[in-house]
């Protein structure tokens, strides 16, 4: 099956249409992202207050409550994949710029999101069940592990962009033999050199620490909301219906999050086409700098998180947007 390339005289005017489409697109979420937040936070908080309610509805043996509890927060987790957040930010950020199978583009991302639940429920279960910590000692413990997380992601992003820099295409002495660039003088699929030409391609999938560190670095942060659910439903005394709306929950993101890592990789490739009739020097120079990027941007977005940790509460913690 022969992948059809964009003509060369057509590069420039859709790679400028890109740009402006994006550029337009910037300036509308820019216009209108304080009212999506403030939006976003209100969802959350009345939904949150429903579960609340199921809850309480639970406690006096309505049992009706627990399906609207499940059902209420799968919706919870769909909304809190929709809002802004550091999960989704890796996400983008990491598949655009990597070159992944499309197995793993969606396991990986599915599996961090997952992990959110049960980093909350490992939380709960150690400090305020096990070790029966107050809610002023649990909104510290908190902040530390937002503390870590942001650290971890910042090392995941070190971790993208050393690995760029070690593939230069400086430190290359060729990339392709000079037979096969003579015979083949446009670089594309149809080019017979047997090379991917995918975006971010570098002639190998993410190995295993590459995948482990995308689920580290969306997992190790759990949700505030998920916390403040599990720490509820256990002074009620029944924490498994609280574990059980995380993972619904998580379920939910992570659904989600499938949905936004098909669309990122899908995009990446349809982009990547523009590039097929390039050279295999100025296509590796291209994706090696898409690379370098999203390793910066991913450690930048850590300094961020890092120092905009929500403070610590005397009297517990209140939700958030974007946790």
């Amino acid at each position: 099956m022969t992948t059809q390339t964009l003509p060369r005289r057509w590069a420039l005017p859709a790679g400028l249409l890109a740009l402006l489409l994006s550029a337009l697109a910037l300036v509308f979420v820019s216009h209108h992202w304080s009212a999506f937040i403030q939006w976003c936070l209100s969802m959350q908080i009345s939904l949150h207050r429903y579960l609340v309610f199921y809850l309480l509805q639970i406690n006096n043996h309505q049992y009706s409550g627990g399906v609207w509890l499940l059902v209420g927060s799968f919706f919870y987790g769909v909304l809190h994949a929709i809002g802004p957040g550091h999960g989704k930010f890796i996400v983008t950020t990491y598949l655009s710029t990597q070159q992944e199978t499309p197995l793993a583009g969606r396991v990986v991302p599915f599996l961090g999101s997952l992990m959110q639940g049960v980093s909350a429920v490992v939380f709960v279960c150690v400090l305020a069940i096990a070790l029966n910590l107050s809610s002023g000692d649990l909104s510290e413990s908190r902040w530390y592990v937002e503390k870590i997380s942001a650290v971890l992601i910042g090392c995941f992003g070190m971790f993208i962009l050393l690995n760029a820099l070690r593939q230069t295409p400086l430190r290359m002495k060729s990339f392709t033999p000079l037979s096969t660039a003579a015979i083949h003088p446009v670089h594309n699929e149809n080019c017979g050199c047997g090379h991917n030409h995918g975006v971010g391609y570098d002639g190998r999938s993410g190995n295993w620490l590459t995948h482990l560190g995308v689920i580290l670095a969306i997992g190790a942060r759990p949700c505030s909301g998920a916390i403040m659910i599990l720490v509820f439903s256990n002074a009620l005394g029944f924490i498994s219906w609280g574990i059980a709306a995380v993972m619904t929950m998580a379920l939910g993101t992570a659904l989600s999050i499938l949905g936004l890592s098909v669309l990122v990789t899908r995009t990446r490739d349809s982009v990547g086409k523009l590039w097929l009739s390039q050279t295999p020097a100025r296509v590796r120079l291209i994706t090696t700098g898409l690379k370098v990027a999203g390793g910066l941007l991913i450690v930048l977005f850590a300094v961020v998180l890092f120092v905009t940790t929500i403070p610590i509460s005397a009297n517990g913690d209140f939700i958030a947007a974007g946790c």
